[in-house]
């Protein structure tokens, strides 16, 4: 009896359990079915070893319980190979066997780490005196019986080391589910730690962006109040000078040039405002035409001519070829008039502002140098940010809110070009570069009548209804408008516009939005419905955002204007 002996694993009908499978010896339990205890637990391993079959089936038979699943080894070598197969709560085992012992099998037994715990029982007809007893004990036994087996002793003693063998599971269960709790209250712990770092460092960026928002928001307040008290101070100043008599006349005329030259400037303050907003919430919209660059260029340089004196510009145009490029005229000449005045604020005594246009590949290039105070390093990659200034200063010398060359860079982006600057440093000048891509000459052809929008139009006796609630604004532009030839009628209330309306039978309707009574989107709507179909009405309003502007179309207007609006530019629109 040896190892070409096979294992058989049995449950609760010992002489029908499967045969193990294989002929090396490797345990038949490998193919057996398993199952559970009545208690819904799955049954524990019982090793039981003899080289008598006769008396496995004994054992078998004694303990037959479907809490039990025993496992028969028939040598010491079966019954290694079935320790190193799997777990087992406990080993029954013959000493007096081939080859090697059931002691000597023990001392195997114990000396592996993997089975040094399992307890052993040995069996025995013959060892039964104490030296015996004592052997067995030494080599590991946890109990020692004689044959033939009191059954009942024998199932009671099964019995407790299968429940000390359960409880040790349970135990073991129990443990190793602590540790793996721990492990992960551990690793929820440090992700915790992690996110309260994390939750941290944002509170503390966003605390610092908010703060410097709150800077810059405090900044630019006090810029804009400083921006617009200059001019009013100026414009108040220069009423005070005229002479109600018609004295004077030169002073008079002075002041008069004064509050024209401060009103534009507080105009041009507000259009830049109303840009950004624009520009911020993506609402500019460029009405593009083939132009000739450098027909923009002159008419920048024409506006800004009243500021400097003829010998410190210099204007060097292209000779040879016009540059053609797609371009909303009027956005393009913002952009350059904003950056010859830029030069013209920061320009030094004895100052010398070169614009020159040329061409370099496909591109078409307008630079602007100046012999300024120039532009710091730190600041040159910043230049172009919103509400950026170099000069920070309390005096603010040169003012200005910051917003206009983050206006100028938004607006060639949107004509599909860069701008740039440049600077050797403070003291040194500077340079802005504008490049715009040049159109094919497929592309290039000039609309009828040349590259410049015309405002000048032959006046023609209509009849002309302001409506404002502003008494000062609404009787100021009838007299520009009657000036110009119109016959004009003034109302200063929604259901004054729609009597006057009636009475008067105008074609052409300028009213202010927000009126009293009756606003204006609705008395365009009611005169639209109500004979005025054909008329000619312009919003004119202080109300200037996209939205506004929509409002004004649905409500029947035909044209929307932010106040103040240049009398050329009403003009053009009667026509």
């Amino acid at each position: 009896m040896n190892g070409a002996r096979r294992l058989r694993a049995t449950t609760s009908e010992p002489t029908s359990s499967p045969p193990g499978a294989g002929s090396t010896g490797a345990p038949a339990h490998a193919g057996w079915a398993g199952g559970v205890s009545a208690e819904g637990e799955a049954p524990i391993n019982i090793l039981i070893v003899d080289d008598e079959p006769k008396n496995l089936t004994v054992l078998e038979t004694i303990l037959d319980d479907p809490r039990y699943r025993l496992v028969r080894a028939e040598s010491a070598d079966e019954a290694l190979l079935a320790l190193v197969a799997e777990r087992f709560a406990l080993l029954i085992l013959d000493i007096r066997m081939p080859g090697m012992t059931g002691f000597e099998l023990a001392e195997v037994i114990k000396q592996r780490k993997k089975t040094a715990h399992v307890p052993i029982i040995f069996l025995t007809a013959y060892y039964n005196e104490d030296q015996h007893v004592l052997e067995g004990y030494e080599s590991g036994a946890v109990d020692y019986l004689h044959k033939p087996v009191n059954p009942r002793i024998l199932r009671s003693k099964v019995a407790v080391f299968a429940e000390l063998h359960r409880k040790s599971m349970e135990a073991t269960n129990a443990n190793r589910a602590l540790t793996t709790e721990v492990t992960e209250r551990r690793r929820a712990e440090q992700q915790l730690r992690e996110i309260n770092d994390t939750l941290e460092q944002r509170v503390a960026d966003r605390t610092e962006e908010l703060q410097h928002a709150n800077r810059v928001k405090d900044e630019f307040l006090a810029m804009l109040s400083h921006e617009l008290r200059n001019p009013l101070s100026a414009i108040s100043n220069a009423i005070q000078m005229i002479d109600p008599s018609g004295g004077a006349a030169d002073r008079t005329s002075w002041a008069l040039s004064l509050i024209d030259r401060q009103a534009k400037n507080l105009r041009r303050i507000v259009d830049d405002l109303l840009d950004v907003v624009r520009i911020t919430r993506g609402k500019i919209e460029l009405r593009g035409a083939p132009v000739d660059l450098s027909t923009i260029v002159g008419q920048a340089v024409d506006a800004v001519r009243p500021f400097v004196r003829s010998e410190e510009l210099e204007v060097v145009l292209p000779v040879d070829e016009p540059l053609r490029v797609n371009a909303d005229f009027t956005r393009l000449e913002q952009v350059l008039v904003n950056l010859l005045l830029n030069a013209i604020k920061f320009a030094s005594e004895g100052r010398r502002i070169r614009i020159v246009v040329e061409r370099a590949d496909a591109d078409a290039i307008v630079s602007i140098v100046d012999n300024g105070i120039g532009i710091a390093p730190e600041m040159l990659p910043r230049i172009f940010e919103l509400f950026t200034q170099a000069d920070a200063s309390l005096d603010r010398i040169r003012g200005g809110l910051g917003i206009g060359l983050f206006i100028c860079r938004r607006l060639i982006e949107l004509h599909g070009g860069r701008i740039m600057a440049h600077s050797d440093g403070v003291g040194r000048g500077a340079t802005f570069t504008v490049r715009l891509p040049m159109l094919r000459e497929a592309e290039a052809v000039v609309p009828p009548g040349g590259d410049t929008p015309s405002h000048s139009v032959e006046a023609k006796a209509r009849r002309v209804l302001i409506v404002d609630d502003n008494v000062d604004s609404a009787v100021a532009l009838s007299w520009l408008i009657g000036h110009e030839g119109y016959d004009v009628r003034v109302a200063h209330d929604g259901p004054a516009a729609l009597d006057a309306a009636q009475d008067f039978k105008p074609e052409i309707l300028l009213l202010d939005i927000g009126l009293p009574g009756i606003d204006g989107y609705e008395v365009a709507r009611r005169l639209r419905a109500d004979g005025f179909a054909s008329a000619r009405m312009i919003a004119i309003s202080g109300y200037a955002r996209e939205s506004d502007v929509e409002l004004s179309r649905a409500a029947g207007f035909d044209r929307h204007f932010a106040k103040p609006v240049l009398l050329a530019d009403l003009v053009a629109a009667f026509e």
